[in-house]
């Protein structure tokens, strides 16, 4: 039975997370398992197959050869790689020509010097952002070509280096196995071509599914051809006890798949020896309207069933008699020859690794519907954090517009970088919406509606949140109200954290104390605190939660919250004594992941959502993800990536010398010219120090965000950090100090 998932978006379903993984494209076919890198970060999985041609690799300069061929060898074989196109919704490839005196297409009416060589050896004509048919480059069909007579940059035969380059999307042709580049034989000519990995998404095996409506309905397929080996794997869901799930008939053979009640799956079949029949009981019952699993097989030798991860059930085939299985009618799913087919969904039914497509079937069969509802019910656990299981068509997603948490289970952490002196200010009550309106939407849970806008009050409060510093004192987050009442989660000059609640009644704000722990040693900790009427509970990292008591005196409700503070209280009208010595000069570090009841201020900072107007900042918030939890970034665009020069050096900046091409120089020297002028030992200390504490908070944001598509941590750093080129600026301005 098969030890690999299908496919990247069967284990993205098992919760896994982005990663390199072994795929089985065709279950327990000819083809094997093939490693492939695994992107889960969007709400379509990428699935992506490396090469091993270099990027930028050279070709030409005054060789006698009229045609240089580059081949490019995969991590896997072009059956391998065709079964994972064909299974996907979308494929692409990027594919590179930078030329000095080379010409590509030999437009608008020449044969082409150059063209490349895909799925089925068949030349292909065509370029990067161009289509099948089409002799022309990306620019050509933009009509942005450097020279309007042509339709590629190269063709026009400049001395100068230009570059035609785009996305090869016609997945029929995929991948690219060899590029042949013709235009080489001149004094001059040069060229270097690169081809990026093969990236598909989406699957559409995966959740290709039927529902089946009536205990009389069912689809037809031709007969299956399974006389030696028979491996067959689908997934099922029902509330029904029993109905066939398939059968496929011989004259005396056959092979079928039923539910035989609510606890057995059974898999019986005939080869001329007479019946044989086996059943895997559940402990628990299988008619619960979840996904389970049912894997299938039968060789000469033996034969197995599989439901879930319950145990394997294998019976021997006789050493002697009949090995072949003969059928001759058409393969049934559903009910079959007047028996009581199956009610509920049954999707990725794969018969010797070819998935039957059940959904173009079903559109035309009465009785049958394309797709299935109710994934929730299955897959709804892996939406994390709070965040709403949403049914689709194909699959679900998760809703995590109500966390402080991102990504597509909501488990990735949103967060940022202040620097001394920032600070966030999140209004609860922003201008032109009724203070009634506002409350009941977030700061109360929908269990509490009978409060009213001028007594708006909270017996009860959520608030989690994680931080890393290195500087005592601080105030880490502050919730002011229309009244004295406050509440604060401080850092005290010893380290230790702090939270203070002033809800009156008492002469002086409750304080509960954490002695004894560091909090200020630059690791990431969490903190969580639940308050209900007099009733706190705290839970700080993975220490067991502590509880506390406001004194019988004070007051319980929260009067009239006004707005949440991060980094820093800028809030006018008379202000807690150690507040105000705790404010200067403001935190410096990492906040990430801050939920207060149902806002996420963090969260409504950086991304933009219908409560982002409630959001001010002072400062410049540098996103970041604290070193909370593991982080995968997917590349940037060329669009906003600072290392994406249009140049012939720096196509893709895998290779250190891409870095100092990048870098500008003027402002290095400017800087090295401004240092020198104002040049004390006073200041060379002061910007030395800067300096440092940047980077003890960017430090985490670096590596974290790991080598996603990178072949080396440079490179990861280069194509993900916005704030890397300024990184390697002031590094630059040091030197030249």
């Amino acid at each position: 039975s098969a030890i690999y998932e299908l496919s990247c978006e069967a284990y993205k379903h098992l919760g896994k997370t982005s990663n390199y993984y072994w795929i089985d494209a065709d279950g327990s076919g000819a083809l094997g398992p093939l490693k492939v890198y695994c992107n889960m970060t969007e709400d379509k999985v990428w699935t992506t197959v490396y090469h091993d041609l270099q990027m930028q690799t050279s070709v030409g300069g005054n060789s006698p050869e009229k045609l240089s061929v580059l081949q490019l060898n995969y991590s896997a074989t072009m059956d391998q790689i065709s079964a994972i196109t064909s299974s996907a919704e979308y494929c692409e490839q990027f594919i590179s020509y930078s030329c000095k005196m080379s010409r590509l297409l030999n437009t608008p009416e020449g044969n082409p010097y150059t063209w490349w060589v895909g799925k089925a050896n068949e030349k292909h004509y065509y370029w990067g952002g161009s289509g099948p048919g089409i002799q022309k480059c990306a620019c050509g069909i933009e009509r942005n070509c450097t020279d309007p007579k042509y339709y590629c940059n190269c063709d026009a035969d400049y001395k100068q280096w230009r570059k035609d380059s785009g996305m090869l999307s016609y997945k029929e042709h995929l991948p690219v196995s060899q590029v042949v580049v013709g235009d080489l034989d001149r004094p001059g000519s040069e060229a270097k071509v690169s081809v990026g990995p093969v990236r598909c998404q989406g699957d559409r095996n995966y959740w290709n599914a039927a529902s089946f409506v009536t205990s009389s309905s069912y689809l037809h397929f031709s007969t299956f051809q399974g006389e030696t080996s028979a491996d067959i794997s689908f997934y099922f869901k029902t509330s029904a006890s029993d109905g066939v799930f398939l059968e496929n008939l011989g004259n005396t053979d056959f092979i079928k798949l039923e539910l035989k009640s609510a606890t057995e799956v059974s898999f019986s079949f005939d080869v001329g020896n007479g019946p044989v029949e086996i059943v895997v009981r559940s402990p628990n019952p299988l008619n619960d309207d979840q996904w389970h699993r049912v894997n299938a097989e039968r060789n000469v030798k033996q034969a197995s069933l599989q439901v879930d991860q319950l145990p394997l059930e294998v019976r021997k085939a006789p050493t002697e008699g009949h090995t072949r299985l003969e059928l001759y009618s058409q393969l049934y799913v559903g009910a079959a020859g007047g028996q009581r087919g199956f009610l509920g969904c049954i999707r990725s039914l794969r018969m010797n690794g070819v998935t039957l497509d059940l959904e173009e079937r079903a559109k035309v069969t009465p009785g049958v519907k394309p797709g299935c509802s109710g994934h929730c019910t299955s897959y709804g656990m892996y939406c994390a954090n709070g965040g709403k299981c949403v049914e689709k068509y194909n699959g679900y997603s998760c809703d995590c517009s109500r966390t402080a948490y991102d990504g597509p289970f909501c488990i990735k952490d949103v967060g940022a970088f202040f620097e001394e002196g920032m600070w966030l200010r999140y209004n609860f009550h922003s201008p032109g919406t009724s203070v009634k309106d506002l409350v009941s939407r977030t700061l109360l849970s929908s269990a509490d509606p009978e409060i009213t806008a001028p007594d708006l009050s909270l017996n009860k409060e959520e608030l989690s949140f994680s931080f890393s510093t290195t500087k005592a004192p601080c105030v880490l987050l502050y919730v002011s109200s229309y009244t004295p009442d406050f509440m604060a989660v401080l850092v005290n000059p010893n380290g230790n954290l702090q939270i203070r609640y002033n809800l009156g009644g008492t002469k002086e704000p409750y304080n509960i104390d954490i002695d004894h722990r560091n909090m200020a040693n630059g690791q990431p900790h969490t903190v969580n605190v639940t308050r209900n009427g007099r009733d706190i509970v705290l839970q700080l990292d993975h220490y067991p939660p502590t509880s506390y008591s406001l004194p019988a005196t004070s007051d319980i409700q929260f009067n009239s919250p006004k707005a949440l503070f991060l980094g820093k209280v800028i809030e006018i009208g008379k202000i807690d004594q150690d507040i105000y010595k705790y404010n200067t000069p403001g935190f410096t570090g990492c906040l990430s992941r801050v939920q207060f009841n149902q806002i996420a201020p963090l969260k409504a900072a950086l991304r933009p959502t219908n409560a982002s107007s409630h959001v001010h900042i002072q400062g410049e918030l540098v996103e970041s993800n604290c070193g909370a939890s593991p982080l995968t970034i997917p590349p940037m665009s060329a669009a906003t990536d600072p290392w994406h020069l249009d140049s012939a050096s720096a196509d893709f900046p895998y290779n250190g010398q891409a870095i100092g091409d990048g870098v500008n120089r003027n402002s290095a020297i400017i800087g090295g010219v401004i240092a020198v002028v104002i040049f004390t030992i006073l200041c060379t200390l002061v910007f030395l120090i800067r300096y440092m504490f940047r980077h003890k908070g960017t430090y985490h944001t670096n590596e974290a965000k790991g080598a996603e598509s990178a072949e080396s941590a440079d490179a990861a750093i280069m194509n993900n950090d916005p704030n890397f080129t300024e990184t390697i600026d002031e590094s630059k301005k040091e030197w030249l100090i």
